[in-house]
């Protein structure tokens, strides 16, 4: 088949075989293993092969679930490429791999231990593409089909917001059952025509060696990294060459940004996406006017802030964000949530922001966070941020706790940097200096961690559970 008549994906893959032939697209943080586009044209070839052998068809669903990151990417793109529909989940997760390979749809499984046919259950032919689950943070998990059109067009907007080229080599830690790394590592990487370089977990201890033994030019990161790596004591030997550290999946503290970015000299760039817009929505700029504490500029889609009534408000003005755009889904995969979609293609994110006067963008939460405190709306982060002002808290989360007065209370839960006997007496003072009596935590609580999804990003809806939990033992 011609070049032009291939999906965009199988496109790119034909493109850049042909231009950087042997050169290194893949590398595996953990070995010496590296994989050429050469080897990537030809491991696509491979999986069409073994798929077509046992009645895998494109437009067929077929679950991921490896825990070779090299591994992954091949089969990952082999089945993009191919024309089939590829479900990565997460291989330590039982539960939700079970779920998945339960549901009629899936043909097939890609384990360590190879292909394997499910039966005999009928394909469901659908565009080629990856077949998400949204992250859960705030509740139950919804199914995204990304098409190859859309992950493409996301994915050359990340190129080109980031600058990236075939002389650049990317290092992505982050899980690749995440569209994160699936679209901001792989794909536009893919896209530049560069080198990336894949691990299976993020390591405090082995981070900056990694970074350097590997010469990498930008990290693709996430804000729990950061908060580790200000704790850490070493830094990498060139931070000149380090053009960026990218920040996604869950709010950065402008504490650990400031921080960051004084002990290693690197710029870290500030972004927001979601998984039913195939990750980048927003992303500071790269050579312009960085704000701390803002997502940036929106990048190959539209942005709006609207009122209760649906309607856009003023710069400045809080309200809720809504998004469309060539990267952005029109509805689920499965029946619901269809009412977060309008008619003119815009998407009620749940998330709430403003946009100021130059277009920038900035995140408050999300309207399943607020908590009702006897009819007044108080938003987490104004309680968070000024926990994570002190040096001693790597990570503090606020959620409403049922109350019988007064309907809900905002309680605190805090992971410190290290033992600190005085830390909870000493956030407290901080609080009341700082807050109002009514937004004041009723309870903080040190713990040791905070349940997290893959990319580190805090699952809310756990936390909110343990607040539940603790009220009704005290009934």
């Amino acid at each position: 088949m011609p070049e032009d008549e291939l999906r965009p994906i199988a496109r790119w893959i034909a493109g850049a075989t042909a231009e950087r032939g042997n050169a290194t697209y893949l590398v595996d943080a953990r070995s010496t293993r590296r994989v050429g586009y050469r080897d990537l044209a030809a491991a696509v070839a491979d999986w069409d092969e073994r798929l077509t052998a046992v009645e895998v068809p494109p437009g067929a669903t077929v679950v991921l679930a490896m825990t070779d990151p090299l591994d992954t990417a091949l089969a990952l793109l082999g089945l993009i490429a191919t024309g089939r529909v590829a479900a990565p989940v997460d291989p330590a997760a039982p539960r939700a791999l079970e779920r998945r390979l339960a549901q009629r749809d899936t043909v097939a499984v890609i384990t360590d231990d190879g292909l394997e046919r499910l039966g005999e259950r009928p394909p469901t032919r659908r565009p080629a593409g990856v077949l998400l689950s949204s992250s859960g943070s705030t509740g139950e998990p919804k199914q995204v089909l990304l098409r190859d059109a859309q992950l493409a067009h996301v994915a050359t907007a990340v190129a080109d917001s980031h600058q990236l080229s075939p002389a650049d080599v990317g290092y992505c830690p982050l899980p690749l059952y995440h569209v994160n790394a699936e679209v901001v590592g792989l794909l536009a990487t893919l896209r530049a025509r560069g080198t990336l370089v894949l691990d299976k977990r993020f390591s405090r201890s082995r981070f900056w060696a990694t970074v350097d033994a590997h010469e990498a030019t930008w990290v693709n990161a996430v804000p729990a990294i950061l908060a580790l790596l200000v704790e850490d004591g070493t830094t990498t030997s060139s931070p000149g060459r380090i053009r960026f550290v990218r920040s996604a999946s869950a709010p950065l503290p402008i504490p650990v940004l400031r921080r960051f970015e004084q002990l290693h000299h690197i710029p870290v760039l500030e972004s927001y996406g979601l998984t039913e817009a195939a990750s980048q929505i927003t992303v500071n700029p790269l050579n312009g006017q960085r704000r701390p504490g803002s997502v940036g500029l929106p990048v190959g889609g539209e942005l709006k802030v609207v009122g209760e009534d649906g309607q856009n408000l003023a710069a400045g003005v809080e309200g809720t964000i809504r998004i469309r755009g060539a990267g952005v889904i029109r509805s689920y995969a499965t029946n619901v949530g269809a009412e977060r979609f309008d008619a003119e293609g815009w998407l009620d994110t749940g998330d709430l922001g403003r946009v100021d006067g130059d277009g920038y963008v900035w995140l408050v939460g999300r309207t399943s966070d607020l908590i009702n405190r006897s009819g007044e709306k108080i938003l987490p982060h104004e309680i968070e941020d000024i926990l994570r002002e002190d040096p001693g808290v790597r990570d503090a989360v606020v959620v409403g706790r049922p109350d019988p007065v007064l309907g809900e209370v905002p309680v605190a839960y805090v992971v410190g940097t290290g033992d600190d006997p005085g830390l909870a007496e000493r956030l407290a003072a901080r609080c009341r200096a700082a807050l109002p009596r009514d937004r004041q935590p009723a309870e903080l609580t040190i713990v040791e961690q905070l349940p997290t999804a893959g990319t580190g990003k805090v699952l809310r809806a756990e936390v909110a559970e343990m607040a539940r939990t603790t009220a009704r033992r005290r009934e």
